[in-house]
């Protein structure tokens, strides 16, 4: 009776599944964002309205193409993240230079919504920086920046 032979995958598949770098920074990345997202709870803002907002406020009014690689995001995403916030008034996209080019910036309103939500993204930092302590807290966010260099 001939011993039946394995699929070598069957064995490395799972842990390579778990060895994943798509897969655990997107964990991670979820995981973070429900973490911000319950500081800002109260404010209205979630955590990645909070990040489009934050870049607003340092870069003014900008081209949509720009805001997105900015957000290493594709415009597709970016409109639809956007599309909250002009709703509620906190963003305006209106018409560039160019007929095809559209500039996003923030409203009064968005100013306002960015200060008051300002202080739980701080006490957010904060505790996230206590629970992983200075030293991780800063390699990581050094390995994230230099991820994001080497890929793009």
């Amino acid at each position: 009776m001939a011993r039946q032979k394995k699929h070598p995958k069957d064995h490395a598949a799972p842990s390579a599944m778990y060895n994943c770098t798509a897969m655990n920074l997107r964990m991670a990345t979820r995981a973070v964002t429900q973490f911000y997202d319950g500081f800002l709870a109260e404010t209205g803002v979630s955590g990645p309205q909070f990040s489009l907002l934050a870049i607003l406020s340092v870069v003014g009014p900008i081209g949509m193409s720009r805001l997105a690689e900015r957000m290493v995001m594709d415009r597709t995403t970016l409109t639809r993240n956007l599309k909250p916030l002009e709703r509620d008034g906190l963003v305006e996209i209106r018409p560039g230079e160019d007929r095809r080019a559209r500039l996003v910036a923030m409203t009064d309103a968005g100013r306002a919504a960015f200060e008051r939500a300002r202080p739980r993204w701080a006490a957010a930092q904060s505790a996230i920086r206590k629970r992983l302590g200075d030293d991780d807290w800063q390699s990581l966010i050094a390995r994230l920046q230099s991820t994001v260099a080497a890929i793009r």
